[in-house]
């Protein structure tokens, strides 16, 4: 017989410290549930920041997708790690954060943001096949498009030679 919590499959979604509320209505709009049911995930947990639109929790006892959030936590690490697919804002330490961990992720664009480094940082890592891209208004189209086994597991790279470099440069001895 399964357990009860290994049947739990969590998406956690973030927006950092921004309003995002684009994304936070995107993802419990009924078309976007009635996806992420159907792919077998059971929670929503969504992380909301400082937006001003509360979504309606549902704790679900009919087996419909379990919906709750919350606008702050000192640290998004153990959500990450509880969870089976990320959706996030297109914050870059948010974006790192989940890669390291190895979590399945689909970055979401504020498109009301000034400019676009972070959709330039949000493609580039698509591109690389290491997640996926969306906007507010695409994700339901991304979520039924993903095959999470087609994501590339993303390695941080090695800053040790550049730090070595750079100690030469101010004079420190090599260990």
């Amino acid at each position: 017989m399964e357990d009860k919590e290994d049947a739990k499959r969590i998406v956690f979604v973030t927006v950092g410290t921004t309003s995002f509320d684009a994304l936070v209505k995107a993802v419990v709009s009924q078309d976007v549930k009635d996806e992420l049911q159907k792919r077998g995930f059971t929670h929503l947990l969504i992380q909301m920041g400082r937006g001003i639109y509360f979504p309606s929790k549902c704790d679900c006892e009919d087996g419909s997708l379990v919906v709750d959030y919350f606008t702050f936590s000192s640290s998004i690490a153990d959500y990450i790690r509880s969870a089976s697919l990320v959706i996030s804002h297109a914050g870059s330490g948010s974006i790192f954060e989940t890669l390291k961990l190895g979590k399945p992720l689909i970055v979401v664009v504020n498109e009301d943001l000034m400019d676009n480094h972070q959709c330039e940082l949000a493609e580039a890592l698509e591109e690389r096949k290491h997640l996926y891209c969306a906007r507010p208004q695409t994700l339901h189209q991304a979520l039924t498009k993903m095959e999470l086994k087609s994501l590339v597991r993303y390695t941080p790279g090695d800053g040790t030679p550049v730090a070595r470099i750079i100690d030469r440069f101010l004079g420190f001895p090599d260990d």
